[in-house]
């Protein structure tokens, strides 16, 4: 990885999902703009506040994706990135932090 980059794993499938309430929502569900989590798998020697493991907030339109041995993972900028979930913050917190 180079510079400010992140590279993440996407969390779950795309397709069909489950609302809280147990509804199946299909693939073809039209939804408004919906930012998306990922898990940090590797990063530059510039980024400051990411850390292999984190979980990522990030905008899904805003993104290249590469594939490697054959799994599928997004590329990022760390500026791309709207919020950061660490278990690394102190328990009284959010665990979010922009």
């Amino acid at each position: 990885m180079l510079h400010d980059r992140v590279l993440v794993q996407l969390e779950g499938k795309e397709g069909e999902r489950r609302s809280s309430a147990g509804i199946v929502i299909p693939a073809t569900a039209s939804m408004g703009r919906r930012l998306s989590w990922a898990t940090a798998v590797g990063i530059g020697p510039n980024v400051r506040s990411i850390i292999i493991g984190d979980r990522v907030l990030f905008d899904p339109d805003d993104r290249s994706e590469v594939e490697l041995h054959g799994k599928e993972y997004v590329l990022l900028r760390e500026r791309d990135v709207h919020a950061v979930a660490a278990s690394r913050v102190e328990s009284d917190g959010t665990g979010l932090y922009l």
